[in-house]
Protein backbone atom coordinates (compact mmCIF):
# COMPACT_ATOMS: atom_id res chain seq x y z
CA UNK A 1 0.00 0.00 0.00
CA UNK A 2 1.54 3.47 -1.23
CA UNK A 3 -1.42 6.01 0.40
CA UNK A 4 -0.26 6.95 4.21
CA UNK A 5 -3.34 7.60 4.83
CA UNK A 6 -5.13 4.20 4.20
CA UNK A 7 -1.81 2.94 6.25
CA UNK A 8 -2.63 4.90 9.22
CA UNK A 9 -6.15 4.27 8.85
CA UNK A 10 -5.68 0.37 8.61
CA UNK A 11 -3.10 0.38 11.40
CA UNK A 12 -5.44 2.41 13.97
CA UNK A 13 -8.51 0.39 12.91
CA UNK A 14 -6.34 -3.08 14.06
CA UNK A 15 -4.94 -1.47 16.96
CA UNK A 16 -8.31 -0.18 18.21
CA UNK A 17 -9.81 -3.38 17.06
CA UNK A 18 -7.33 -5.35 18.86
CA UNK A 19 -7.91 -3.23 22.10
CA UNK A 20 -11.75 -4.04 21.82
CA UNK A 21 -11.78 -7.91 21.48
CA UNK A 22 -9.65 -7.73 24.39
CA UNK A 23 -12.20 -5.57 26.71
CA UNK A 24 -14.42 -7.79 25.48
CA UNK A 25 -12.53 -10.79 26.43
CA UNK A 26 -11.65 -9.16 29.41
CA UNK A 27 -15.18 -7.96 30.59
CA UNK A 28 -16.47 -11.59 29.07
CA UNK A 29 -14.03 -13.56 31.98
CA UNK A 30 -14.84 -10.82 34.54
CA UNK A 31 -18.53 -10.97 34.19
CA UNK A 32 -18.45 -14.65 34.39
CA UNK A 33 -16.96 -14.36 37.65
CA UNK A 34 -18.80 -12.22 38.87
CA UNK A 35 -22.05 -14.04 38.02
CA UNK A 36 -20.92 -17.34 39.30
CA UNK A 37 -20.14 -15.62 42.77
CA UNK A 38 -23.01 -13.84 42.90
CA UNK A 39 -25.64 -17.12 41.90
CA UNK A 40 -23.21 -19.17 43.98
CA UNK A 41 -24.08 -16.79 47.27
CA UNK A 42 -27.54 -16.88 46.04
CA UNK A 43 -27.80 -20.34 46.75
CA UNK A 44 -26.16 -20.88 49.74
CA UNK A 45 -28.60 -18.14 50.95
CA UNK A 46 -31.63 -19.90 49.75
CA UNK A 47 -30.15 -23.15 51.05
CA UNK A 48 -29.48 -21.47 54.60
CA UNK A 49 -33.26 -19.33 54.37
CA UNK A 50 -35.09 -23.53 53.58
CA UNK A 51 -33.14 -24.99 56.65
CA UNK A 52 -33.68 -22.04 59.04
CA UNK A 53 -37.32 -22.03 57.54
CA UNK A 54 -37.91 -25.74 58.10
CA UNK A 55 -36.24 -25.27 61.99
CA UNK A 56 -38.46 -22.75 62.46
CA UNK A 57 -41.46 -25.46 62.54
CA UNK A 58 -42.37 -24.82 58.93
CA UNK A 59 -43.10 -27.52 56.95
CA UNK A 60 -40.71 -28.73 53.87
CA UNK A 61 -43.84 -27.86 51.53
CA UNK A 62 -44.40 -24.09 53.10
CA UNK A 63 -40.66 -24.03 53.03
CA UNK A 64 -40.00 -24.77 49.68
CA UNK A 65 -42.82 -22.93 48.77
CA UNK A 66 -42.08 -20.00 50.46
CA UNK A 67 -38.25 -19.48 48.73
CA UNK A 68 -39.22 -20.63 45.30
CA UNK A 69 -42.01 -18.24 45.18
CA UNK A 70 -39.70 -15.01 45.31
CA UNK A 71 -38.10 -16.31 42.14
CA UNK A 72 -39.29 -14.70 38.96
CA UNK A 73 -39.42 -17.45 36.50
CA UNK A 74 -38.12 -15.24 33.49
CA UNK A 75 -35.64 -11.93 33.02
CA UNK A 76 -35.43 -9.52 29.96
CA UNK A 77 -32.91 -12.25 28.38
CA UNK A 78 -35.59 -15.01 27.97
CA UNK A 79 -33.38 -16.81 30.68
CA UNK A 80 -34.85 -19.59 33.18
CA UNK A 81 -33.78 -18.31 36.13
CA UNK A 82 -35.96 -20.50 38.92
CA UNK A 83 -33.91 -22.85 41.26
CA UNK A 84 -34.63 -26.42 42.26
CA UNK A 85 -34.71 -27.27 45.85
CA UNK A 86 -34.37 -30.72 46.76
CA UNK A 87 -34.71 -31.78 50.91
CA UNK A 88 -32.94 -35.39 51.74
CA UNK A 89 -33.27 -36.72 54.89
CA UNK A 90 -29.82 -38.23 56.54
CA UNK A 91 -31.17 -41.76 55.21
CA UNK A 92 -31.20 -40.79 52.02
CA UNK A 93 -34.64 -40.21 51.92
CA UNK A 94 -36.18 -37.38 49.74
CA UNK A 95 -38.11 -35.47 51.77
CA UNK A 96 -39.38 -32.60 49.48
CA UNK A 97 -38.42 -31.13 46.40
CA UNK A 98 -39.47 -27.68 44.25
CA UNK A 99 -41.67 -27.83 41.91
CA UNK A 100 -39.44 -28.51 38.25
CA UNK A 101 -36.79 -30.12 39.86
CA UNK A 102 -35.01 -32.99 38.15
CA UNK A 103 -35.95 -36.25 38.89
CA UNK A 104 -32.62 -36.84 39.98
CA UNK A 105 -30.70 -36.26 43.15
CA UNK A 106 -29.20 -33.16 42.84
CA UNK A 107 -25.95 -33.66 44.24
CA UNK A 108 -24.22 -36.09 46.52
CA UNK A 109 -24.12 -36.06 50.36
CA UNK A 110 -21.01 -33.71 50.37
CA UNK A 111 -21.86 -30.44 52.06
CA UNK A 112 -20.78 -27.10 50.12
CA UNK A 113 -20.47 -26.34 46.06
CA UNK A 114 -20.52 -29.27 43.80
CA UNK A 115 -21.46 -29.43 40.06
CA UNK A 116 -22.96 -32.48 38.91
CA UNK A 117 -24.46 -33.63 35.63
CA UNK A 118 -28.47 -34.33 36.16
CA UNK A 119 -30.45 -35.60 33.40
CA UNK A 120 -27.58 -34.54 30.55
CA UNK A 121 -27.80 -31.20 32.02
CA UNK A 122 -25.34 -29.69 33.98
CA UNK A 123 -25.85 -27.95 37.56
CA UNK A 124 -24.12 -26.05 39.74
CA UNK A 125 -25.35 -27.25 43.69
CA UNK A 126 -24.85 -26.20 46.92
CA UNK A 127 -25.98 -28.61 49.85
CA UNK A 128 -26.32 -27.77 53.07
CA UNK A 129 -26.32 -30.46 55.82
CA UNK A 130 -28.39 -29.93 59.11
CA UNK A 131 -27.05 -32.75 61.19
CA UNK A 132 -28.83 -32.50 64.61
CA UNK A 133 -32.45 -32.01 62.23
CA UNK A 134 -31.41 -35.06 60.40
CA UNK A 135 -31.87 -33.39 56.79
CA UNK A 136 -30.05 -31.59 54.27
CA UNK A 137 -31.20 -29.21 51.59
CA UNK A 138 -29.77 -28.88 47.80
CA UNK A 139 -30.44 -25.77 45.80
CA UNK A 140 -29.10 -25.58 42.30
CA UNK A 141 -29.20 -23.82 39.05
CA UNK A 142 -28.80 -25.12 35.48
CA UNK A 143 -24.87 -23.97 34.60
CA UNK A 144 -26.64 -23.39 31.12
CA UNK A 145 -28.64 -20.61 32.46
CA UNK A 146 -25.48 -19.15 33.77
CA UNK A 147 -23.53 -19.67 30.57
CA UNK A 148 -26.55 -17.47 28.62
CA UNK A 149 -26.41 -15.03 31.21
CA UNK A 150 -22.87 -14.14 30.64
CA UNK A 151 -23.25 -14.41 26.78
CA UNK A 152 -26.19 -11.75 26.98
CA UNK A 153 -24.00 -9.62 29.02
CA UNK A 154 -20.70 -10.05 26.38
CA UNK A 155 -23.37 -10.05 23.29
CA UNK A 156 -24.59 -6.28 24.73
CA UNK A 157 -21.46 -5.16 24.54
CA UNK A 158 -20.41 -6.28 21.38
CA UNK A 159 -23.26 -4.91 19.25
CA UNK A 160 -23.10 -1.30 20.10
CA UNK A 161 -19.32 -1.77 19.59
CA UNK A 162 -19.44 -3.47 16.08
CA UNK A 163 -22.37 -0.84 15.28
CA UNK A 164 -19.65 2.08 16.29
CA UNK A 165 -16.68 0.88 14.13
CA UNK A 166 -17.95 2.71 10.77
CA UNK A 167 -18.17 5.53 12.51
CA UNK A 168 -15.01 4.87 14.02
CA UNK A 169 -13.48 4.87 10.55
CA UNK A 170 -14.64 7.31 9.39
CA UNK A 171 -14.09 9.61 12.46
CA UNK A 172 -10.54 7.89 11.84
CA UNK A 173 -10.22 8.90 8.25
CA UNK A 174 -11.24 12.78 8.66
CA UNK A 175 -8.82 13.15 11.53
CA UNK A 176 -5.72 11.24 9.73
CA UNK A 177 -6.70 13.55 6.89
CA UNK A 178 -6.33 16.87 8.95
CA UNK A 179 -3.18 15.05 10.21
CA UNK A 180 -1.81 14.81 7.40
CA UNK A 181 -2.40 18.46 5.42
CA UNK A 182 0.98 20.13 6.02
CA UNK A 183 2.38 17.33 3.42
CA UNK A 184 -0.41 18.40 0.94
CA UNK A 185 0.64 21.94 2.01
CA UNK A 186 4.52 21.30 1.32
CA UNK A 187 3.24 19.40 -1.72
CA UNK A 188 1.72 22.44 -3.01
CA UNK A 189 4.37 24.54 -2.22
CA UNK A 190 6.44 22.50 -4.07
CA UNK A 191 4.15 21.82 -7.41
CA UNK A 192 3.95 25.49 -7.72
CA UNK A 193 7.28 26.73 -7.39
CA UNK A 194 9.01 27.43 -10.86
CA UNK A 195 11.85 25.44 -12.23
CA UNK A 196 14.80 28.20 -12.12
CA UNK A 197 13.07 28.77 -7.90
CA UNK A 198 15.85 27.13 -5.12
CA UNK A 199 15.37 29.22 -2.68
CA UNK A 200 14.90 27.47 0.51
CA UNK A 201 11.94 26.36 1.78
CA UNK A 202 10.36 28.18 4.69
CA UNK A 203 10.03 26.06 7.64
CA UNK A 204 8.99 28.51 10.40
CA UNK A 205 5.38 26.92 10.04
CA UNK A 206 5.89 23.13 9.71
CA UNK A 207 5.55 21.00 11.87
CA UNK A 208 8.07 19.67 13.99
CA UNK A 209 8.00 15.96 12.48
CA UNK A 210 8.19 17.65 9.12
CA UNK A 211 11.05 19.68 9.84
CA UNK A 212 13.95 17.00 9.09
CA UNK A 213 12.30 16.36 5.79
CA UNK A 214 12.26 20.24 5.27
CA UNK A 215 15.75 20.53 5.89
CA UNK A 216 16.83 17.61 3.72
CA UNK A 217 14.68 19.33 1.00
CA UNK A 218 16.85 22.18 1.40
CA UNK A 219 19.63 20.92 1.56
CA UNK A 220 18.70 19.06 -1.65
CA UNK A 221 17.84 22.52 -3.36
CA UNK A 222 21.37 24.06 -2.04
CA UNK A 223 23.22 20.94 -3.96
CA UNK A 224 21.25 21.40 -7.18
CA UNK A 225 22.03 25.28 -6.86
CA UNK A 226 25.21 24.54 -7.03
CA UNK A 227 25.57 22.32 -9.32
CA UNK A 228 23.66 23.95 -11.63
CA UNK A 229 26.18 26.99 -10.90
CA UNK A 230 29.37 24.75 -11.85
CA UNK A 231 27.34 23.58 -14.91
CA UNK A 232 26.87 27.73 -15.66
CA UNK A 233 30.28 28.58 -14.87
CA UNK A 234 31.85 25.70 -16.73
CA UNK A 235 29.91 26.57 -20.00
CA UNK A 236 31.05 29.76 -20.10
CA UNK A 237 34.50 28.50 -19.03
CA UNK A 238 34.73 26.33 -21.91
CA UNK A 239 33.49 28.47 -24.30
CA UNK A 240 35.67 31.23 -23.35
CA UNK A 241 38.54 28.40 -23.40
CA UNK A 242 37.70 27.28 -26.68
CA UNK A 243 37.15 30.89 -28.42
CA UNK A 244 40.93 31.77 -27.53
CA UNK A 245 42.50 28.56 -29.77
CA UNK A 246 39.98 28.42 -32.46
CA UNK A 247 40.33 32.14 -33.15
CA UNK A 248 44.01 31.68 -33.55
CA UNK A 249 43.37 28.38 -36.00
CA UNK A 250 41.27 30.71 -37.75
CA UNK A 251 44.18 33.28 -38.16
CA UNK A 252 46.82 30.68 -39.29
CA UNK A 253 44.86 29.74 -41.68
CA UNK A 254 43.97 32.57 -42.95
CA UNK A 255 48.09 32.92 -42.72
CA UNK A 256 48.79 30.45 -44.62
CA UNK A 257 46.27 30.69 -47.27
CA UNK A 258 48.10 34.03 -48.38
CA UNK A 259 51.29 33.09 -47.55
CA UNK A 260 54.14 34.72 -49.53
CA UNK A 261 56.38 31.75 -49.06
CA UNK A 262 56.92 28.35 -47.85
CA UNK A 263 58.39 29.30 -44.94
CA UNK A 264 55.53 31.59 -44.25
CA UNK A 265 53.45 28.72 -45.05
CA UNK A 266 55.22 26.28 -42.58
CA UNK A 267 55.41 28.33 -39.61
CA UNK A 268 51.49 28.98 -40.18
CA UNK A 269 51.09 25.27 -40.51
CA UNK A 270 53.24 24.05 -37.68
CA UNK A 271 51.04 26.86 -34.97
CA UNK A 272 47.74 25.14 -36.42
CA UNK A 273 49.31 21.92 -35.43
CA UNK A 274 50.48 22.78 -32.05
CA UNK A 275 46.40 24.32 -31.63
CA UNK A 276 45.04 21.24 -32.92
CA UNK A 277 46.69 19.52 -30.25
CA UNK A 278 46.15 22.14 -27.39
CA UNK A 279 42.27 22.06 -28.73
CA UNK A 280 42.37 18.60 -28.53
CA UNK A 281 43.80 17.97 -25.02
CA UNK A 282 40.94 20.31 -23.48
CA UNK A 283 38.39 19.14 -25.50
CA UNK A 284 39.56 15.78 -23.72
CA UNK A 285 40.18 17.00 -20.32
CA UNK A 286 36.60 18.66 -20.48
CA UNK A 287 34.62 15.57 -21.52
CA UNK A 288 36.98 13.97 -18.43
CA UNK A 289 35.35 15.87 -16.44
CA UNK A 290 31.52 16.15 -17.39
CA UNK A 291 32.11 12.16 -17.14
CA UNK A 292 33.65 12.35 -13.89
CA UNK A 293 30.82 14.79 -12.30
CA UNK A 294 27.80 13.35 -13.72
CA UNK A 295 28.71 9.78 -13.08
CA UNK A 296 29.72 8.29 -16.27
CA UNK A 297 32.19 6.32 -15.15
CA UNK A 298 30.68 3.12 -13.73
CA UNK A 299 33.20 0.69 -11.58
CA UNK A 300 34.77 -1.75 -13.70
CA UNK A 301 33.10 -5.39 -13.41
CA UNK A 302 36.82 -6.81 -13.27
CA UNK A 303 39.64 -5.22 -11.35
CA UNK A 304 42.54 -3.75 -12.93
CA UNK A 305 46.11 -3.74 -11.77
CA UNK A 306 47.23 0.02 -10.54
CA UNK A 307 50.84 -0.38 -11.69
CA UNK A 308 49.49 -1.58 -15.06
CA UNK A 309 47.37 1.56 -14.99
CA UNK A 310 49.84 3.54 -14.35
CA UNK A 311 52.26 1.75 -17.04
CA UNK A 312 49.57 2.64 -19.92
CA UNK A 313 49.60 6.18 -18.83
CA UNK A 314 53.62 6.71 -18.91
CA UNK A 315 53.86 5.15 -22.35
CA UNK A 316 50.66 6.78 -23.35
CA UNK A 317 52.82 10.04 -22.99
CA UNK A 318 56.44 8.63 -23.55
CA UNK A 319 55.95 11.02 -26.98
CA UNK A 320 54.94 13.68 -25.38
CA UNK A 321 57.59 13.30 -22.91
CA UNK A 322 60.54 12.72 -26.05
CA UNK A 323 59.76 16.38 -27.65
CA UNK A 324 59.98 18.09 -24.31
CA UNK A 325 63.35 16.12 -23.75
CA UNK A 326 61.88 14.74 -20.64
CA UNK A 327 62.85 11.54 -19.24
CA UNK A 328 59.81 9.32 -17.15
CA UNK A 329 61.22 7.03 -14.62
CA UNK A 330 58.67 4.38 -12.94
CA UNK A 331 58.84 2.61 -9.42
CA UNK A 332 55.28 0.69 -9.45
CA UNK A 333 55.43 -3.17 -8.48
CA UNK A 334 52.43 -4.89 -10.11
CA UNK A 335 49.76 -6.74 -8.16
CA UNK A 336 50.21 -4.31 -5.24
CA UNK A 337 46.92 -2.68 -5.73
CA UNK A 338 43.71 -3.72 -7.77
CA UNK A 339 41.02 -1.45 -8.77
CA UNK A 340 37.68 -1.50 -10.38
CA UNK A 341 37.78 2.09 -11.27
CA UNK A 342 40.54 2.10 -13.97
CA UNK A 343 38.76 5.04 -16.00
CA UNK A 344 38.83 7.21 -12.50
CA UNK A 345 42.11 6.61 -11.58
CA UNK A 346 43.61 6.47 -15.07
CA UNK A 347 42.31 10.44 -15.57
CA UNK A 348 43.84 11.21 -12.45
CA UNK A 349 46.90 9.60 -13.05
CA UNK A 350 47.34 11.00 -17.28
CA UNK A 351 46.84 14.86 -15.69
CA UNK A 352 49.35 14.40 -12.90
CA UNK A 353 51.83 12.81 -15.48
CA UNK A 354 51.16 15.17 -18.38
CA UNK A 355 51.29 18.57 -15.90
CA UNK A 356 54.65 17.43 -14.65
CA UNK A 357 55.93 16.60 -17.85
CA UNK A 358 54.54 20.27 -19.58
CA UNK A 359 55.94 21.71 -16.09
CA UNK A 360 59.25 19.82 -16.11
CA UNK A 361 62.35 21.55 -17.58
CA UNK A 362 64.37 19.60 -20.73
CA UNK A 363 66.42 17.12 -19.51
CA UNK A 364 64.47 16.65 -16.07
CA UNK A 365 62.93 13.62 -15.07
CA UNK A 366 59.37 12.69 -13.74
CA UNK A 367 59.23 9.88 -11.22
CA UNK A 368 55.87 8.11 -11.00
CA UNK A 369 55.48 5.03 -8.56
CA UNK A 370 53.17 2.96 -6.29
CA UNK A 371 53.44 2.10 -2.93
CA UNK A 372 51.75 0.59 0.01
CA UNK A 373 51.24 2.73 3.30
CA UNK A 374 49.47 0.60 6.27
CA UNK A 375 46.16 0.44 4.73
CA UNK A 376 46.28 2.80 1.59
CA UNK A 377 48.19 2.77 -1.55
CA UNK A 378 49.92 5.49 -2.73
CA UNK A 379 50.01 6.98 -6.15
CA UNK A 380 52.99 9.52 -6.50
CA UNK A 381 54.09 11.88 -9.60
CA UNK A 382 57.39 14.31 -9.05
CA UNK A 383 58.81 16.62 -11.35
CA UNK A 384 61.72 19.36 -11.51
CA UNK A 385 59.50 22.23 -12.23
CA UNK A 386 59.01 26.01 -10.93
CA UNK A 387 56.80 24.88 -8.62
CA UNK A 388 53.38 26.75 -7.22
CA UNK A 389 53.75 30.09 -5.10
CA UNK A 390 52.31 29.46 -1.80
CA UNK A 391 49.29 32.49 -2.91
CA UNK A 392 48.17 29.81 -5.48
CA UNK A 393 48.28 26.89 -3.63
CA UNK A 394 45.09 26.83 -2.43
CA UNK A 395 43.24 27.24 -5.71
CA UNK A 396 45.43 24.86 -8.09
CA UNK A 397 42.30 22.27 -8.22
CA UNK A 398 39.74 25.31 -9.19
CA UNK A 399 38.56 24.47 -12.52
CA UNK A 400 40.68 26.78 -15.29
CA UNK A 401 43.04 28.44 -13.23
CA UNK A 402 46.47 29.05 -14.04
CA UNK A 403 48.90 29.89 -11.76
CA UNK A 404 51.96 32.73 -12.87
CA UNK A 405 53.86 29.58 -13.59
CA UNK A 406 51.92 27.85 -16.33
CA UNK A 407 52.77 30.97 -18.89
CA UNK A 408 55.61 28.71 -20.49
CA UNK A 409 52.99 25.62 -20.76
CA UNK A 410 49.96 25.21 -22.38
CA UNK A 411 47.70 24.23 -19.75
CA UNK A 412 44.42 24.53 -19.48
CA UNK A 413 43.68 24.81 -16.23
CA UNK A 414 41.56 21.36 -16.36
CA UNK A 415 44.00 19.12 -15.54
CA UNK A 416 44.23 19.62 -11.56
CA UNK A 417 40.50 19.95 -10.84
CA UNK A 418 39.70 16.36 -13.08
CA UNK A 419 42.32 14.81 -10.27
CA UNK A 420 40.46 16.22 -7.15
CA UNK A 421 37.12 15.21 -8.84
CA UNK A 422 38.17 11.87 -9.46
CA UNK A 423 39.29 11.50 -5.80
CA UNK A 424 36.62 12.45 -4.74
CA UNK A 425 34.67 9.81 -6.48
CA UNK A 426 37.21 6.86 -5.53
CA UNK A 427 36.95 7.81 -1.95
CA UNK A 428 40.53 8.88 -2.15
CA UNK A 429 42.87 11.95 -0.90
CA UNK A 430 44.98 14.34 -3.15
CA UNK A 431 47.89 16.50 -2.07
CA UNK A 432 50.54 18.27 -3.77
CA UNK A 433 53.50 19.26 -1.78
CA UNK A 434 56.66 20.76 -2.49
CA UNK A 435 59.62 18.96 -3.57
CA UNK A 436 62.70 19.48 -1.86
CA UNK A 437 65.72 20.58 -4.69
CA UNK A 438 62.89 22.29 -6.44
CA UNK A 439 59.53 20.70 -8.11
CA UNK A 440 56.04 19.29 -6.74
CA UNK A 441 55.16 15.76 -5.80
CA UNK A 442 51.78 14.68 -6.15
CA UNK A 443 50.16 12.06 -3.72
CA UNK A 444 46.75 9.90 -4.33
CA UNK A 445 45.73 7.87 -1.40
CA UNK A 446 43.11 5.24 -1.62
CA UNK A 447 41.74 2.95 0.23
CA UNK A 448 42.75 -0.51 -0.47
CA UNK A 449 42.36 -4.29 0.83
CA UNK A 450 45.97 -5.65 -0.17
CA UNK A 451 45.75 -9.55 -1.10
CA UNK A 452 48.05 -11.23 2.15
CA UNK A 453 51.81 -11.62 1.49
Amino acid sequence: MTSIRGRLLIILLVATSAIWLSAVLWIQHSTRQEVIHVLDRRLEESARMVASLIGDGMSVEDARRAVTSELAPQDHYGLRRQLSCQIWGLDGTLIGESEGAPEGRLAEGAAGFSENTVEGEVWRVYTLVEPDAGFRVMVGDAQAMRDHLVQGVTLSLLVPMSLMLPVLAGLIWLIVGRGLTPLDRLGATLSARAARDLSPIDDTRAPRELRPMVAALNGLLRRVGRARERERNFTAFAAHELKTPLAGLQTQAEIASMAPDEATRARALEQISQGVKRTDRMVKQLLDMAAIEQGGTAPDTAPRDGAGILAAVAEDLAPLAERRGVSLRLAAPEGLWPTCHATLLQAALRNLVENAVQASPEGAEVEAGLRRDGAEAVFHVADRGPGIPEAERPHVTERFFRGGNSGRTSGSGLGLAIVAAAMERMGGDFAIRPRPGGGEVAELRLPADFPAS
